[in-house]
């Protein structure tokens, strides 16, 4: 044991630092996809001059839709979040500026929502229910000014010129590409419409196949029209990008919003599985466009998802992104979000630490602290001390049906599999420990100790490779999280994380 203690002390003191894409070593002057490891689904991006701002489905964590920031495309840091009244689970968003203003359109409770802000850092706006059904919202400004909203469905809505109220009807105007009958797809799904103008045309870009399903099924579709309001002209490329077979390292790749950089070249983002990982949810991919003398667009046949990408002209020193926290701030980092709530008042950071009120009967319904590893294998621990009847833990959660992880009360280790819940060391502990779990590709083994450097390993370990949508629905992903249950208050201490 004293083994692993000292390779974790080894990393943690050398690679203390995590970037977003911290774990691939490409050629010189390319890159590595994901440049978003783990989940990062449904990205909108946003040039405004040099800058880059990107935007992700947030789902029940909050304070959603987490904007990052880049100047190279590769690099990206944490803005602001701009969502944090709690208003249901939070699906494709479309982050975009007009008129020197930034707004963010996307689907939550059955409803569509704008937010809008003067500074991409903020403050946002509470959000404004558009009144109207749908999902997977895409703006589009003609060169009148005219505003309009596409919907997954092929219809879309005019908007009022402050972008805040529909001010029509839907009018169906595009039915999609055609998918052959002997792909194996979900569903054909058509979403995710996201509309930009080139040259002479607008094109629209769909995925169609299903979110998840068969690896094969999600694919990037285009369309193009003299018109933002069509008639649409399907792409002689379509599908523009598709996994080909169930062997395939990223599966379900779909959900592409294309866009230019500062130097005039053409770019697309788009989502994914990692085959073997689902748990990681989908992850963000960028891949180069090119275009055709006829103007039609398409990724290039030397650009491959898989292999190495050359970067961006833009050069950005690498930004320093760590999931390490020592809770020494006077906010909470951005890393951290709760499971379907936002309830500020229930936290408070003090000498150097996350003291976070109890609340609920189980994992479940305690609404944990939630981070995204980027990483297959990693080791995570955090200091905990307990108050009054309250339970603290470490786990891997994906929704309240999905978590397990390691606990600790007043003086038991608990584990926690699966919902069952026990004491599995008695008698150990007064009211504080330290807690651990190292995950090697699947499978979690858990630690803990009494005192930071003697680590004990419970008889319970971990099998998450099924915990993904495709199993349990939702389209989420298996994050680690910081759980206080029962009455009381737990006091959470230096949070490390270290990729293996």
């Amino acid at each position: 044991m004293k083994k692993i203690t000292n390779l974790v002390l080894f990393f943690f003191l050398t690679y203390p630092l995590i970037a977003q894409q911290p774990f691939n070593n490409p050629p010189k002057g390319t890159y590595l996809n994901p440049v978003f490891s783990g989940d990062y689904a449904d990205p909108s991006i946003l040039r405004d001059g040099k800058d880059f701002y990107i935007v992700h489905s947030s789902f029940e964590y909050y304070p959603g839709l987490q904007i990052w920031h880049s100047t190279d495309l590769i690099h990206w840091q944490p803005v602001a979040a701009a969502l944090h009244k709690y208003i249901g689970s939070v699906w494709a968003p479309d982050l975009v500026k007009y008129k020197n203003k930034y707004y963010i359109y996307f689907p939550a409770n059955n409803t569509n929502y704008v937010v809008t802000a003067s500074s991409i850092n903020g403050p946002w706006s509470d959000p404004v229910d558009l009144k109207i059904g749908y999902i997977d919202p895409g703006h589009v400004a003609d060169e009148q000014g005219n505003r309009y909203l596409y919907f997954s469905s092929g219809a879309y809505v005019t908007l009022s010129e402050d972008g805040l109220s529909v001010t029509g009807e839907a009018h169906h105007v595009y039915d999609g590409w055609t998918i052959p009958n002997d792909w194996s797809i979900e569903c054909f799904c058509m979403e995710g419409p996201k509309l930009m103008k080139h040259g002479d045309y607008y094109y629209l870009t769909v995925a169609e196949g299903g979110t998840a399903g068969p690896a094969t099924g999600h694919m990037i579709i285009s369309a193009r029209s003299k018109s933002p309001l069509g008639p649409w002209e399907n792409s002689p490329f379509n599908p523009i990008l598709r996994a080909k077979s169930n062997t395939d390292k990223w599966c379900s790749v779909g959900h592409g919003t294309v866009f230019d950089d500062a130097q005039g070249r053409s770019w697309m983002v788009f989502h994914g599985y990692e085959n073997g990982y689902y748990n990681m949810g989908r992850q963000t991919m960028m891949l180069p466009v090119e275009w055709t003398k006829d103007g039609w667009y398409r990724i290039p046949e030397n650009a491959q998802v898989e292999k190495p990408v050359l970067k961006p002209d833009a050069v950005q020193p690498a930004v320093n992104y760590s999931l390490n926290d020592d809770f020494s701030g006077a906010e909470l980092k951005s890393q951290w979000k709760f499971f379907g709530e936002y309830n500020p008042g229930r936290y408070q950071l003090c000498a150097q630490s996350l003291v976070l009120k109890a609340q609920g009967h189980s994992v479940a319904d305690c609404s944990p602290l939630l981070c995204i590893p980027p990483t297959h294998s990693y080791s995570a621990e955090v200091e905990i001390t307990t108050e009054g009847n309250a339970i603290g833990g470490l786990v891997l959660f994906y929704n309240k049906q999905a978590s397990s992880g390691i606990l600790a009360d007043s003086v038991n280790i608990l584990a926690n599999l699966r919902g069952w819940q026990f004491p599995t060391v008695k008698n150990v502990i007064v009211r504080h420990a330290f807690l651990r779990l190292l995950k090697k590709e699947n499978t979690v083994d858990m630690y803990y100790s009494t005192n930071g450097d003697q680590w004990m390993k419970i008889e319970n370990s971990l099998e998450v490779s099924g915990l993904h949508h495709n199993v349990l629905s939702g389209f989420m992903s298996l994050r680690i999280g910081l759980c206080a249950i029962g009455d009381g208050a737990v006091r959470f201490k230096n949070f490390r994380f270290m990729p293996l």
